[in-house]
C-alpha cells in the first residue's frame, strides 16, 4: 500500500519515524536497534534520509591539501532495501535534487524500482556547506518541482533522454515537505504556500512537515493550506527536545521558535536529564493536543532522540 493509503486506512492516527543511513564505514546494527526500540508502536513506515556529497580538505602532508568530495552517509537506496527486507514495512527513501544530477536520479529510481521500493519524499534539499546560497548541480534541479516532473514522466515510462522504457512497473508515489513557520529561504508564508499547492498540484498525495513546538503554528498553516486549495493530509513532524544547548541549536539548524514557555522550563533544568524529561512530556502534550485535532498521523524525526520518542509513544499509543 501507499504511504497515503495506509495513513488513510488508519482508524486511529498513525505513527511514522525517520532514520538516518549509517556513517560511512560504520554498520548497520544501531540503526536496526532504533527500529526495534520502536517497531513495538506499529510504524506504517519508515523513512530514510538522503545525504550529498560534500566537498573536504585532505592534508597531502607536504603542507598542501587536495580537495575531495565525500558523502559521509552513503547508501539510502541499500538502507531502505534492507529494512523492508528484515522487518517487511513501508519504507521511504529520499530523493534530492542537492548534489545530484538529473541521470542520478534515474539511475536511484531504477535501482528502487528493482527493488519493490516506490514510496518516496521528495525534496530540494540543502544547499552545500561551502555554498552562499543553493546551487544544482550541472545538469540537476533547482526545485523539487522539477524533481516531480522526472519521476512522473518516469512514472509514464519515458526517460530522461526522451526514450521509452520496454517495461514499465508500479509507480512512484511521494509526499513533499512543508515548513508551517515558512522556509527560510521564502520571503513570506503566502509564497511559501504557492510553492507547496504547485507541488501538490504536480502530483505529491501528502506533505510533511518541518518539526515544530508550537501546534497553534501547525493548526494556522493547516488552515491557510486548506483555503489555498491544499487538500491532501498534512502530517506534523515532531521531534522532543533533549539537552539545553537544543534552545539554541535547533532554532538556528531548522529556523523554528522555541515557546517562551517550553525555554523557561528548559532553562529552570539543573541537567541534560531534566531537559529530557521536560522534553518527553511537552511533546507528550503536543501529540496529545494533534491528536484530539484528528491529524492522520504524527511523523517523529529520531536522530538523538530514539529513548525519548520511545517514552512519549508509549504514553499517546
Amino acid at each position: 500500500m501507499k504511504v497515503v493509503d495506509l495513513i488513510n486506512s488508519n482508524q486511529h492516527t498513525a505513527f511514522s519515524f525517520e532514520v538516518l543511513p549509517p556513517l560511512k564505514g560504520t554498520g548497520i546494527e544501531k540503526l536496526y536497534a532504533t527500529i526495534d526500540l520502536l517497531r513495538e508502536f506499529d510504524p506504517k513506515y519508515i523513512n530514510i534520509t538522503t545525504h550529498r556529497s560534500e566537498y573536504v580538505y585532505q592534508e597531502l602532508g607536504n603542507g598542501l591539501y587536495q580537495r575531495k568530495r565525500l558523502r559521509r552517509r552513503p547508501g539510502t537506496v541499500a538502507v531502505a532495501a534492507a529494512i523492508q527486507n528484515k522487518y517487511g514495512l513501508t519504507t521511504v527513501p529520499h530523493l534530492l535534487c542537492s548534489g545530484f544530477t538529473r541521470e542520478d536520479t534515474e539511475y536511484v529510481l531504477l535501482d528502487l524500482q528493482f527493488l519493490g521500493i516506490t514510496d518516496l519524499l521528495v525534496l530540494r534539499g540543502d544547499k552545500a556547506k561551502h555554498e552562499v546560497c543553493f546551487v544544482p548541480e550541472e545538469g540537476g534541479f533547482s526545485h523539487a518541482i522539477e524533481l516531480e516532473e522526472q519521476i512522473n514522466r518516469f512514472n509514464q515510462g519515458i526517460f530522461e533522454d526522451g526514450s521509452p522504457m520496454t517495461v514499465t512497473r508500479t509507480p512512484f508515489s511521494y509526499g513533499v515537505a512543508c515548513y508551517p513557520e515558512k522556509h527560510e529561504e521564502a520571503p513570506n508564508l503566502e509564497s511559501d504556500l504557492m510553492w507547496l499547492k504547485q507541488k501538490v498540484d504536480a502530483g505529491a498525495q501528502y506533505a510533511v512537515t518541518q518539526l515544530f513546538y508550537d501546534n497553534s503554528r501547525y493548526f494556522d498553516f493547516v488552515k491557510r493550506a486548506r483555503e489555498a486549495g491544499i487538500k491532501v493530509p498534512i502530517i506534523p513532524g515532531i521531534k522532543p527536545l533533549k539537552r539545553t544547548a537544543q534552545l539554541s541549536i535547533i532554532p538556528k539548524t531548522f529556523k523554528v521558535d522555541i515557546p517562551q514557555e517550553l525555554a523557561e522550563e528548559v532553562e529552570r533544568c539543573k541537567n541534560d536529564e531534566e531537559v529530557k524529561q521536560v522534553g518527553i512530556e511537552w511533546c507528550v502534550a503536543q501529540c496529545r493536543e494533534l491528536m484530539a485535532h484528528g491529524v492522520p498521523s504524527l511523523h517523529f524525526y529520531s536522530v538523538a532522540a530514539e529513548d525519548s520518542i520511545r517514552e512519549v509513544a508509549k504514553q499517546i499509543f
